[in-house]
């Protein structure tokens, strides 16, 4: 079980935690990576005004308020405490395994190795199908490392506190279950499962063992989508009306044909077993191993690797995510870029996906992604009363008043947040998480709503129709009311 390789966002660069000095800007926490500096939160008209004049003379009032509220307002996820199960002490050094050491998890092996001493682990396991992938988490981890080539004997050892997973995504769900039956915490990558009954049964599986899971979507932590939940909870936009995001890139040579590289031999790999749970099963590829995102049996495409990025901070930073109860996407693949480089196949997913979904609340979410066009717009929370425009690594957010209330509502910019997008620092919330026993910036809760979004935009452009769900059955509906049973494995020719 692999992934290929890390894939850093085209438009931003990540950067390190920001140690300056920081006032607090969210209500649901005092840790200093929600903190920003005081002096890069100002109003923007530039004079005395009206608002001026009211807030001056109810100064007394307000800070007697803010002083008995300041902790009362918390952003989604934070307040909710996990269910019942063992909890770890503060000071607790946790042991990490891995499950899966291609690129995107060799990225974790090594992000964590740097930072081992500050989040307080010791790495001592790895298991991935690959050989050779095993010795090269073995190279980083040390010679202590245990090596596994099944997950089920890497969960067998009881030294084990916590894993992360990074495998080819139609093995998500079950190394993750299995991993929490195992009395193990997990960080799993984006997308959480490949379908929509997976997404439920992890669901149901965190609840009932009471681990930590932290969701591999790194946008979560950064601090401009908590400054932007806190300012939606709080009211400062009016009713949320729709929100936008973007993950778009550009490539001569199509997206995610990756090299084959000569050590993969039915020798070196466990080619049964990496392709168990699919239908369409095939003599071993190297092709479909190395670049299996393309491929509709492994991935779900864009949707699956790309829009989660977008999907989940967007779904966080209204404070109060919802289960979708409509989602049209459409997909297509007009540009053909597989047909550049030699020896490839074209793959079966989409170039370029755009889904709406719409929420109980009225709040309706457009995401775009694309692999052959990476100019794209900026992402922007509109509301009744202003909306939110949010830094592409979650560094800045800006407020910005709607016209017939800009006399109530002062334009201004928050900048310098810190976190941004960073996979260390979504890690470190995991770890700290599980310590102090309560739900991570990409919990189970939130993940499930937004693989719930990205399931059905997938059945909505494989089936050609629009998906109405019903979160109390699960069900999934056509707009005259007939149910359509969920894409799963073996429910269409390519899955």
């Amino acid at each position: 079980m692999i992934r290929d390789r890390p894939h850093p966002p085209l438009n931003f660069a990540l950067s390190p935690l920001n140690e300056s000095a920081y006032i607090v800007v969210s209500h649901h926490t005092t840790d200093d990576k929600y903190m920003k500096q005081e002096e890069n939160s100002k109003p923007q008209d530039g004079g005395a005004t009206r608002r001026e004049f009211l807030k001056k003379s109810t100064l007394a009032a307000a800070a007697v308020a803010a002083s008995a509220n300041i902790f009362k307002t918390p952003v989604y996820g934070q307040d909710q405490a996990p269910a019942p199960g063992s909890v770890v002490g503060a000071n607790s050094r946790l042991q990490v395994g891995y499950i899966g050491t291609g690129g995107q998890g060799m990225a974790h092996v090594n992000i964590q190795h740097e930072n081992a001493a500050a989040n307080n682990i010791v790495q001592i396991a790895a298991c991935d199908l690959s050989d050779h992938r095993q010795q090269d988490a073995k190279a980083v981890i040390g010679a202590n490392c245990k090596l596994y080539k099944d997950y089920e004997k890497l969960l067998e050892n009881k030294d084990i506190d916590a894993v992360t997973i990074a495998t080819v995504d139609h093995w998500h769900c079950k190394t993750a279950m299995a991993a929490l039956e195992a009395g193990k915490h997990v960080y799993v990558e984006k997308p959480m499962t490949r379908y929509l009954e997976e997404a439920f049964a992890l669901h149901d599986t965190v609840k009932k063992t009471g681990k930590i899971a932290q969701i591999g979507s790194q946008g979560c932590t950064a601090a401009g989508w908590h400054k932007a939940a806190e300012l939606i909870s709080g009211g400062k936009i009016g009713t949320p009306v729709w929100a936008q995001g973007y993950y778009c890139r550009n490539s001569k040579n199509g997206e995610w044909n990756y090299p084959v590289q000569a050590w993969c031999q039915p020798g070196d790999l466990d080619w049964d077993k990496w392709q168990a749970p699919v239908k369409n099963k095939k003599a071993f590829d190297a092709d479909s191993y190395f670049r299996w995102r393309k491929y509709y049996p492994y991935c779900a495409g864009p949707l699956g690797d790309l829009v989660p990025h977008r999907l989940l901070p967007l779904m966080f930073a209204t404070g109060k995510p919802e289960f979708p109860v409509r989602v049209t996407c459409i997909g297509t693949k007009n540009v053909h870029a597989d047909k550049t480089p030699p020896a490839t196949t074209e793959r079966d997913c989409p170039e370029f996906v755009q889904l709406s979904a719409e929420f109980p609340s009225g709040l309706t979410i457009m995401i775009v992604s694309s692999t052959v066009a990476a100019r794209s717009p900026g992402f922007v929370i509109y509301g009744h009363e202003a909306s939110l425009e949010i830094g592409s690594s979650g560094e800045r957010v800006q407020l910005i008043p709607e016209k017939d209330f800009s006399e109530d509502i002062d334009l201004q910019t928050f900048d310098g947040l810190s976190p941004t997008e960073d996979i260390g620092a979504h890690e470190k919330n995991w770890f700290d998480s599980i310590r102090a026993n309560k739900q991570p910036n990409a919990g189970i809760d939130l993940a499930t709503r937004a693989q719930t979004v990205i399931c059905l935009a997938e059945m909505s452009n494989r089936l050609n129709m629009s998906c109405l769900f019903d979160e109390a059955t699960r069900k999934v509906t056509t707009m005259d009311g007939k149910e359509v049973a969920a894409i799963s494995y073996g429910s269409l020719a390519q899955s």
